[in-house]
């Protein structure tokens, strides 16, 4: 992306390139263009602010001194608009009106939609359709959508970009760096994602629900999130709603490898070797409506507890088959990020960080406690299984020193075929003995051959001796 990274349009004078800046007239780079797809093709509508915000966080501290936030923000985004304008002159992006505040609204023809699936790299059932039409009335719930993104993911400015810029940028680039993370990257993310409670994931059926945002980040504190984003006009009733149809599609199983499975972990991991544990909900309020965010949450609360409640235990609840039922408003998540204590678990006293409201920390701890015992149960037992075998082991007969394990081990493994000539030494003392032995063996058999030279010398000399005798008696 090195468009994105210089902040400016950059073109070549290879061959082809005056075709390159026709087809291209404000000389975006492809690296501009690929943040530009890649973005629509997660929010399906956006501003060039929020677009540069999520593909080039950097620009946020570039051109401080400019004299207005007009200004400021013109600047900025001034690369990613003429990587805009050239996807529109061809053919991938459509101006879509403008949202409540006068920004300009850009989204993708299928043209752009095709090729924002090849630089996201997902299929193209998981890209969703078009937004057209979403900026008639604003885009006022896809931009709270979008800011919702913008929230959890937390983009990081690259500093190596900002060298020469005014310290104060800097020292605000290097808090962002500082902070707690956010969940996931861009590619974590999917928007109107349906979840079928009848029919198939391309072709959903009725009773199911469309997630506004599914954040998918394994190896994280948060694998799977599913988002629902609410700008505090619809009444209680209708989110209540929604939650019954999470409930039918969390329920829906399918059969894979002839067992059934839950259906969602089809196309997601959750907690791994956890199969009633489900994946949260987190719902988040831009109160922009008229309806008060706090007063919607408690009313959500007390209508959907069938879904949410857990069952007691002696130190902890467990929510096994419940949905874990999070929220927050749009201000805080901004403000706090996931580690802010800001968001309601419902069921629960008090607010927590992100990652305590959807885990459970009382069963973790109760858990963690409860295999401390069992490590420390069986440290004692294996402590006094040894203890046992030792005073088993036996002693060398000789020196009186223990077996090792080999000796222990080469004596016990031999059978009455194959019997130890030495069972009750030691190693060190059995080689000694059979150095012994095999010394005395030598001397018994020189002892043996001196006196069988002996015997065969006498034998001779008394057989000379004969033949000498018989010899004075021949003619």
């Amino acid at each position: 992306m090195s468009g994105s990274r210089t902040g400016g349009a950059r073109t070549t004078r290879a061959a082809g390139g005056e075709d390159r800046r026709i087809a291209n007239p404000r000389r975006s780079s492809n690296g501009l263009r690929e943040d530009v797809l890649r973005v629509l093709g997660v929010m399906k509508v956006a501003t060039a602010d929020q677009v540069q915000r999520a593909a080039a966080p950097h620009l946020s501290f570039r051109h401080t001194m400019k004299p207005t936030a007009a200004r400021r923000k013109e600047a900025r985004t001034a690369a990613h608009r003429g990587a805009l304008a050239d996807l529109r002159a061809s053919g991938h992006v459509l101006f879509g009106g403008h949202t409540r505040d006068a920004q300009g609204l850009r989204l993708l023809t299928p043209l752009g939609l095709d090729s924002a699936r090849s630089a996201l790299g997902r299929p193209k059932e998981e890209m969703g359709g078009t937004a057209r039409g979403a900026g008639r009335s604003g885009a006022q719930h896809a931009m709270a959508v979008n800011e919702t993104i913008l929230a959890l993911l937390r983009p990081k400015p690259d500093l190596s970009l900002l060298t020469g810029e005014p310290p104060q940028a800097l020292a605000a680039a290097q808090t962002e760096v500082d902070a707690p993370p956010g969940l996931g990257t861009l590619g974590s993310y999917f928007t109107e994602v349906p979840l079928p409670a009848t029919g198939t994931w391309t072709t959903p059926g009725r009773g199911g629900v469309q997630a506004d945002i599914v954040v998918t980040a394994p190896g994280s504190r948060v694998p799977l999130l599913f988002v629902e984003v609410d700008n505090c006009f619809e009444e209680a009733a209708v989110l209540v709603e929604k939650f019954d149809r999470y409930a039918r599609f969390f329920a829906r199983t399918a059969k894979v490898g002839g067992k059934d499975m839950a259906m969602w972990r089809q196309r997601w991991s959750g907690p791994p070797n956890v199969r009633r544990v489900l994946p949260p909900v987190l719902l988040v309020f831009n109160p922009v409506g008229p309806r008060n965010p706090d007063g919607t949450m408690q009313q959500i609360a007390a209508r959907t507890r069938r879904h949410w409640q857990g069952a007691p235990h002696q130190t902890y609840t467990s929510y096994d088959g419940c949905i874990p039922i999070v929220a927050t408003t749009l201000d805080r998540l901004r403000e706090g990020g996931l580690t802010g204590e800001d968001f309601w678990r419902f069921g629960r006293h008090g607010l927590q960080s992100l990652f305590d409201a959807v885990g459970n920390p009382r069963q973790e701890a109760a858990q963690a406690r409860r295999r401390a015992e069992d490590d420390r149960r069986a440290a004692e037992y294996e402590a006094q299984r040894e203890r046992e075998r030792e005073e088993r082991r036996p002693h060398c007969a000789g020196c009186r020193e223990k077996f090792t394990d080999q000796r222990w081990d080469e004596v016990d493994k031999r059978g009455w075929h194959n019997a130890d000539s030495h069972r009750t030494l030691c190693a060190g003392c059995k080689q000694q003995a059979i150095e012994t032995e095999q010394a005395r063996r030598a001397a018994r058999e020189e002892a043996d051959r001196l006196r069988r030279e002996a015997e065969a010398a006498a034998e001779a000399e008394a057989a000379r001796k004969a033949n000498r005798f018989l010899g004075r008696f021949r003619p």
